[in-house]
């Protein structure tokens, strides 16, 4: 009689989706795309990353194994199961915590592979076999001895052991000044739900102090949010906050030209702006400063160049046009200010020209602004910061011999309005001292073309608030004379107000 061959025991097959298809465990992705699509949908999990990286289905899976309440309940054993070799030191770790992490668990699942000594058994059956509530008689597991390398100087031990810390604790306290490091070891962990909790506590914590750092994580870990953030909040602050400090040096130039180029920067006038790109650029050249400098020490400092040529002609200012070339040099008219700008020859000769042409001509045909099409990247715009212990807040300016008043009320705890007004110059305390030298128009009316926009801070996110783009003529008496008013309700402060108008064709 013939003896039959022992029989080898079959595969376990795994049943996916709808249609009954089905592949060996073993195998993650054997190429059936249907088959690994469905399995992705069952498991929620997204199916472009799974494709990309494969490991990924399987350490998901494990984390299902493991319940979420694991993380709050107390470690049974003192004793560790795990001790992971990182940054010149041994830390002491539990297996249940580690699947939290995406980088820890393929470290783990690695060290099983290693450590088992059948090779046929696979590091899910052991995992399955040590799930909570098995009974205690299965043999406990070998301690897996687990390697990182770090070459990220900003994870600290401090910063990595705060990071382990959250695999145990829901809400580790973190201190501004380290949320920088557990970022990045957040990010070497693959600890998405750490990584977006620092993100959070970042976006909360921009300061003059902050910005630069926390704009270049953003930028190095592509977390979108994160620089989308910072640039929002330099759109506000860089002319009243940063721009009066000694952190406005720290600035990258890449995010000061994103800044410079949104129709949403806050500024008080154009000439504040042309004041603190100037204040920028002194202190990328006098590194060794410590304090913050004078604006005069900055105007005797260009004024020191040889006349031959502008600071902008010259190699060192070549790569500053761009900057400059966002500042909207025609909203600049005052005599006063004007003459500096020429008196420090930073500017090719050729740009003052054009400014001085564009004001001659406007002056000539009754303030039309020919030479300006773009309200949202033209116009002349001016600013008021409106804080707390505000109840009205106004300013004068003044543009070809027109008068206007901007100006902000606050009609109650969250109720405000800004508008914009036209005023005769006689009705101007210290009217002939103030506007000595200064044009004044005759002309009855005027057609603006403007909008008024504000924007506030709210639990972490920006509030904006505007009007439509409103062509209007100006008159000298009510009711012609006022704007349409900008009325909003928020709960935030200090409020940006900015009014941006340009002088239409009569």
């Amino acid at each position: 009689m013939k003896m039959l061959n022992p029989q080898k025991p079959r595969l376990e097959r795994r049943i996916v989706g709808s249609t009954n298809r089905w592949r060996y465990p073993r195998q993650p992705f054997s190429g059936d795309l249907l088959g690994l699509s469905q399995m992705c949908k069952a498991a929620n999990i997204d199916f472009d990353e799974v494709l990309k990286n494969p490991d990924r289905l399987c350490i998901s899976q494990i984390q299902k194994i493991f319940p979420k309440n694991l993380k709050n309940k107390t470690i049974q054993s003192g004793e560790a199961d795990v001790i992971l070799e990182c940054l010149g030191f041994k830390w002491e770790l539990h297996q249940p915590q580690l699947f939290q992490s995406e980088t820890l668990a393929k470290l783990y699942l690695m060290g099983l592979a290693r450590g088992n000594a059948s090779s046929e058994k696979e590091p899910m059956k052991i995992l399955q076999a040590q799930r909570p509530g098995r009974s205690r008689e299965q043999r406990p597991v070998k301690k897996v001895i687990l390697s990182l390398k770090i070459n990220d100087p900003l994870v600290t031990r401090a910063a990595f052991a705060t990071a382990l810390k959250n695999l145990y604790m829901r809400e580790v306290k973190m201190c501004l000044d380290d949320v920088l490091g557990v970022l990045a070891a957040a990010h070497i962990l693959q600890f998405g739900s750490l990584f977006q909790r620092c993100v959070t506590v970042m976006m909360s914590g921009l300061t003059p102090s902050t910005i630069k750092n926390f704009y270049l994580a953003g930028c190095k870990y592509k977390e979108e949010s994160l620089t989308t953030a910072c640039e929002k909040w330099m759109e506000m602050n860089l002319v009243p906050l940063v721009g009066t400090q000694i952190h406005l040096r720290k600035i990258p130039k890449e995010l000061l030209h994103k800044v410079l180029k949104s129709p949403r920067l806050f500024t008080f006038s154009e000439f504040h702006l042309l004041k603190t790109l100037l204040l920028w650029v002194y202190l990328q050249l006098n590194s060794k400063t410590e304090t913050f400098p004078m604006y005069e020490t900055v105007l005797m400092f260009f004024s020191s160049f040889p006349k031959n040529c502008s600071f902008l002609d010259r190699d060192v200012g070549q790569n500053l046009i761009p900057l400059f070339l966002c500042l909207r040099l025609h909203s600049i008219t005052k005599g006063k200010d004007l003459e500096e700008l020429r008196h420090i020859n930073f500017f090719p000769e050729s740009w003052l020209v054009r400014v001085t042409s564009n004001h001659y001509h406007a002056l000539e045909n009754g303030g039309d602004m020919a030479h300006v099409k773009d309200l949202s990247t033209q116009a002349v715009r001016f600013g008021l910061l409106f804080n707390q212990e505000y109840t009205t807040h106004s300013k004068v300016i003044t543009i070809y011999g027109f008068f206007f008043e901007i100006k902000g009320v606050k009609h109650g705890t969250t109720s405000y309005s800004f508008h914009m007004q036209r005023i005769r110059h006689t009705d101007l305390e210290c009217a002939s001292a103030v506007y000595e030298n200064t044009p004044i128009s005759l002309r009855a009316e005027r057609l603006v073309t403007y909008e008024i926009r504000a924007q506030t801070l709210v639990d972490g996110k920006w509030q904006e608030f505007r009007t439509n783009q409103i062509t209007q003529k100006f008159g000298l008496v009510k009711p012609s004379c006022k704007s349409h008013a900008l009325k909003i309700q928020t709960l935030g402060i200090p409020i940006y107000a900015s009014f941006s108008f340009i002088f239409s064709l009569s």
